[in-house]
């Protein structure tokens, strides 16, 4: 599972990329740290990192459900706006002029004043329109993102269980294979003495008063 989810991380993060998404890009940058971070606590039997890439897993299904509403324009949203860019570039998403069957096509603007050395860019006979890709793109993240979360409490759960069940004396058979014995080392000299020397214990007590 953690490998699928670095690759669905990176391919997103390459095609935010090509469109100079600069928001999308720094939310999946850091994606892709927690992931390894998730990983590396799974390998290293680190469950307080498994915790946080859980707890960032509600997060990222937020960021993505807010990409859905972006594209569909839900609640005043634009698809068309600056948004995504900060306001420092009227870049769209690589898929506007890239999916499939998108044809691009380029006219000049040089005969309208004001606009030479200007061209116009048109996009035709694309078989999807992008903001739905972009829609399946984070409704696929948000799949992969609950499967995580599942998945980082079970690996939790099991870790917790293994821990409250082991002993660090004994292991985890419950008689320890090394049994102290608690009764007095001037006890166990006065029995031991008894049994050699049964006629002179009258004599070893005189000496020890």
């Amino acid at each position: 599972f953690p490998s699928l989810f670095q690759l669905a991380a990176l391919e997103r993060q390459v095609f935010d990329f090509l469109g100079y998404q600069w928001a999308p890009i720094l939310a999946n940058f850091l994606h892709i740290i927690i992931v390894i971070l998730g990983l590396f606590g799974t390998i290293q039997y680190r469950p307080r990192y498994i915790v946080v890439y859980a707890i960032w897993t509600a997060v990222w299904v937020t960021w993505n459900i807010f990409i859905i509403c972006f594209y569909l324009e839900v609640g005043g949203l634009s698809k068309d706006s600056e948004l995504l860019t900060f306001n420092i570039s009227r870049h769209q998403s690589w898929w506007s002029e890239n999916g499939p069957g998108c044809v691009r096509k380029e006219a000049s603007m040089s005969g309208i004043k004001g606009l030479d050395n200007h061209s116009y860019i048109s996009v035709i006979g694309c078989a999807l329109e992008y903001r739905y890709i972009e829609v399946m793109h984070s409704s696929f993240q948000i799949l992969i993102a609950l499967v995580g979360f599942v998945y980082a409490c079970y690996v939790v759960s099991v870790f917790t269980e293994e821990e409250d069940s082991f002993d660090f004396i004994g292991g985890f058979d419950p008689f320890p294979l090394y049994h102290v014995n608690e009764k007095p080392t001037n006890l166990l000299f006065k029995q031991t003495y008894l049994l050699l020397f049964p006629t002179g214990f009258s004599g070893l007590e005189g000496m020890n008063k």
